[in-house]
């Protein structure tokens, strides 16, 4: 079985990440898409969260399952025998970094990185692009799911009416 991951932290999940997950999902037998849990960064939405948006908005892909990790990606690759990480790249300063992260990887452990170039019309999008157009009142509607932009709304709107601290 070729078993893949899509590592990342989905904060929130956006349609740029969904198109790399159903891209990679045609090309392996099994998605794994593992939501990085660190608890020293901080993120709008928790682990638990992200993986629930994340199993909603891929409930349409029958090979694909949502997982969480901490530490190396490698060492989650090991534990679930999976050989090859997936990663989108949206411009040349993703590939910078992600090859030097690829090598580092392969170094480790027997695992492939394959690299997606974003479809264009996402080439620009970022989770923190999207949660900071948003608290501003920007509409990003056409860059996440429904369900995923009522739960931003709230979360914002919640962060916003917290007594700031002094």
């Amino acid at each position: 079985m070729r078993r893949a991951v899509c590592p990342g932290s989905f904060d929130p999940v956006t349609h740029g990440h969904l198109d790399i997950i159903e891209r990679a999902a045609n090309l392996f037998d099994e998605v794994v898409v593992a939501v990085g849990v660190n608890a020293s960064k901080r993120r709008l939405f928790t682990a638990e969260e992200r993986m629930g948006m994340l199993e909603q908005a891929c409930a349409g892909f029958p090979n694909v399952r949502v997982a969480g990790f901490s530490g190396l990606l490698t060492t989650f690759c090991q534990e679930h025998d999976i050989h090859a990480i997936v990663k989108g790249l949206r411009a040349v300063s993703d590939f910078d970094y992600e090859l030097q992260m690829a090598q580092m990887n392969s170094s480790l452990t027997d695992v492939e990185t394959v690299f997606v170039p974003t479809s264009p019309e996402y080439s620009f999008l970022a989770s923190s692009l999207v949660k900071e157009v948003a608290s501003f009142g920007g509409d990003v509607s056409a860059f996440v799911p429904g369900f995923v932009l009522a739960r931003l709304t709230a979360r914002l709107d919640e962060v916003a009416a917290r007594p700031q601290d002094a």
